[in-house]
């Protein structure tokens, strides 16, 4: 096996064996790679505090493709520190860890890694975890091939009097083709179409309301529900965390 470097953010960690991790590290040069992480259970293993989900660094590791890679060392770039100190940061970043993994099967794309690493770095920054979630639950809708139509009305095309977002009919909605079902504000008409633009890693400033993030957030929940078919544990979690915060 070859001894090589590769920046990564690892997704996930699974006890293996009595003293031993599997972790899924995502790399922009090889996607995602199982690493076996040796003995790193045990108090004394130099391993120990690097083989965790949520670690940014340069990994070094013996590269098997196809096959079990086994992780040498690692140097942090950024270990979230933040993040940990909050429940509810972590409960986010969990779900968007989980969230990219599942995507990552349906998608390899290389810009992933950079939108999994802004976004972890936004929220152990202290920006609004709740609204950089709401961005990378939009862009990966891309990556799984089912946007919502947020440039025009998703029944007819017309781009005049977008009166709310639909999660049954694929996005917006006009005031002409609009017939039953709830009436979103407009700025979250805005906030939806913002947050699905922006680059997360050029974010400065998040002052939004609570009560356009809660619409937004039900209308991506539902969406998700009815386009993608994912099923993700740490979902419910995150939504407990989210409806407190929003009350």
């Amino acid at each position: 096996m070859e001894l090589i470097c590769v920046e990564g953010i690892s997704l996930t960690d699974l006890n293996y064996s009595e003293s031993s991790k599997i972790i899924n590290v995502l790399t922009k040069e090889y996607g995602t790679i199982g690493i076996i992480s040796k003995g790193c259970r045990n108090l004394k293993s130099k391993l120990r505090g690097v083989s965790r989900k949520m670690i940014y660094g340069k990994y070094y590791i013996y590269y098997k493709e196809n096959s079990l890679s086994t992780l040498v060392s690692v140097d942090i770039i950024n270990s979230f520190d933040n993040i940990l100190k909050n429940l509810d940061s972590i409960t986010y970043a969990s779900y968007i860890l989980e969230l990219t993994y599942q995507v990552l099967k349906e998608n390899n794309s290389k810009d992933i890694f950079d939108i999994l690493k802004d976004s972890l770095i936004k929220i152990n920054d202290s920006f609004n975890p709740l609204a950089i979630t709401l961005s990378i639950e939009l862009k990966m809708l891309d990556y799984l091939g089912v946007s919502p139509n947020l440039s025009e009305c998703s029944i007819c095309g017309s781009k005049k009097n977008i009166l709310t977002l639909s999660s049954s009919l694929g996005g917006l909605i006009c005031e002409s083709c609009y017939s039953e079902g709830y009436i979103v504000k407009p700025f979250t008409i805005k906030l939806a179409r913002m947050l699905y633009l922006v680059d997360i890693g050029h974010i400065t400033k998040l002052d939004i309301e609570k009560d356009n993030l809660k619409e937004l957030s039900i209308f991506l929940s539902e969406y998700y529900d009815k386009y993608t078919g994912l099923y993700l544990k740490s979902k419910k979690m995150m939504e407990k965390i989210s409806s407190f915060v929003e009350s």
